[in-house]
């Protein structure tokens, strides 16, 4: 794998000039037919041995080609707000829009890497670290993230040379840190460790190249090459070569003997819903108020402050969802909550993966943030109105289990809720709404036209508590063609989810 970059090939400036000089104006014209089509971004991924010149080649691309379409993220050590969330979060948030390029510096690779490079390396964390970035390459992938990743290297011998010749001027010695000098007495550990991670990690669809780095010129050209070849590779190309994921990896509930659910004991299905349970005046009062106020006092607690809450609200329309968040924020501290009404995505938003929105808008530990609709969209309306491709809607099952996975395992809570009513109770509550002069803005063309297709959306929940109910995130499915018996149910499965949480 390393062997021709540890010969440490080279060329002579007089070699490299015209190959330069053709090369930059071809990488131009590329990224700007890139821009032009603004299908799919570019990401760059920069690895490789300390004292190989990876900054170097950063600022070289950046000069090539045109910056102002170029950003270029840094990651070092994570913050504490990084901390708080799950540890793919700042990766996310931070992704190029289609048609421009992203450069990585500090990347996902890092625990990796420097797991693999260990004296005594934990062969179980090396491969759950590489399991979750091709997880993670491969949901980017399929949204029409391009990756490419470059790992710098060269011999000892020449990492040593470059070193000290970087220290023995004045005006280059502060480009040598520590982690410089320690490859000269880890050599062989880091490249082992780097061949395994590469290994594990390696696909067509985002690809390890490795660049010689021991010349300046032959490393630029390498660089410069691999980046040009990314940029006219097609679309269609790069999308065969992209793994399929299994998109049914849910097990039956029963399966889990410790999960509990306000609903069933199975995978709920809306035909089997009771929707005739309702609570009177007298009894909704009454736990209206219990349940809040024991909400109240656990987002008070000091436990609470390490955990970060979300609450999902998915339903037919006029089923209620404003109004059991009103009374679930009603508990709540304004400075905690975060509440979110999700609607078409914006032109932006378009120009990102599918999931993007979602993760810039994650809490971190004692915040709570409400998604009115969700990621759900996708296997619910845009598959219902075609929005999306059927392969779109039908991957997103496998990616909303993995994304749903990685909030609960980096100590969230996720809770989602379906609020259920019958044909016959929608029509009422739309009849009412266009009546009332506080409520006739909430009745609009499309929930009629959404109306019409009853039957699929039916069809489309349906299949997703079956494909998306899993032990870790379960769905609560509610009846709620009694509003009070919906929303007192909606605060104590928060409620009693919270206090087993804390």
């Amino acid at each position: 794998m390393f062997d021709i970059a540890e010969s440490d090939p080279g060329l002579s400036k007089e070699q490299a000039k015209p190959v330069t000089a053709r090369l930059r104006t071809a990488l131009l014209k590329a990224q700007y037919a890139r821009l032009e089509k603004a299908e799919r971004s570019l990401l760059i991924v920069i690895s490789g041995i300390d004292g190989a010149g990876k900054g170097a080649s950063v600022s070289l691309l950046n000069e090539w080609m045109d910056a102002r379409h170029i950003r270029t993220m840094a990651f070092g050590a994570p913050t504490r707000e990084e901390k708080g969330h799950p540890f793919f979060w700042r990766y996310w948030r931070q992704l190029p829009a289609q048609g421009r390029i992203g450069i990585v510096f500090g990347s996902w690779y890092q625990p990796l890497f420097h797991e693999a490079a260990k004296k005594k390396p934990n062969t179980d964390a090396i491969q759950a670290h590489a399991h979750a970035i091709r997880e993670f390459e491969t949901l980017l992938a399929q949204d029409g993230v391009q990756i490419i990743k470059l790992w710098y290297h060269l011999s000892r011998d020449a990492q040593k040379e470059r070193v000290d010749t970087l220290l023995a001027n004045p005006e280059t010695a502060w480009r040598v840190g520590p982690a410089d000098f320690k490859v000269r007495k880890k050599f062989a550990r880091l490249r082992t460790g780097a061949g395994l991670g590469i290994s594990l990690t390696h696909g067509d669809y985002a690809p390890w190249l490795v660049i010689p780095s021991a010349d300046d010129e032959m490393r630029a050209i390498a660089t410069g090459q691999a980046v040009l070849s990314a940029l006219r590779e097609s679309k269609r190309k790069q999308m065969a070569n992209i793994p399929v994921i299994d998109a049914m990896p849910v097990s039956d509930a029963s399966s889990d003997p410790g999960r509990k659910t306000a609903v069933t004991k199975t995978t709920p299905q809306l035909d089997n819903l009771d929707y005739s349970a309702a609570l009177n005046d007298k009894e909704y009062e009454t736990g209206l108020a219990l349940w809040q106020s024991r909400l109240a006092e656990l987002s008070r607690d000091k436990a609470f402050s390490k955990l970060p809450l979300v609450l999902v609200f998915e339903g037919n329309d006029a089923a209620g969802k404003g109004g059991a968040i009103r009374r679930v924020t009603h508990a709540l501290d304004p400075r905690q909550f975060h509440a979110i009404p999700i609607s078409a995505p914006s032109p932006e938003e378009l120009m990102h993966p599918y999931l993007w929105r979602f993760w810039r808008d994650l809490p971190q530990p004692g915040k709570v943030t409400i998604f009115d609709r969700s990621w759900y969209g996708r296997v619910l309306v845009e598959r219902v109105e075609k929005y999306a491709k059927p392969a779109e809607w039908e991957r997103a099952y496998s990616e909303i289990n993995e994304f749903e996975a990685q909030l609960r395992d980096s100590g969230a809570l996720v809770l989602k809720f379906w609020l259920a009513i019958t044909k016959k109770e929608q029509l009422i509550r739309f009849h009412e709404r266009e009546a009332s002069p506080f409520k006739s803005f909430k009745i609009t063309p499309d929930d009629w036209r959404n109306r019409k297709k009853w039957d699929a959306y039916q069809q489309a929940a349906n299949e997703m508590f079956v494909r998306t109910d899993t032990p870790g995130c379960p769905w609560h499915v509610l009846s709620a063609n009694n509003k009070q018996h919906a929303r007192v149910a909606v605060l104590e499965c928060i409620v009693k989810a919270l206090e087993k949480a804390l």
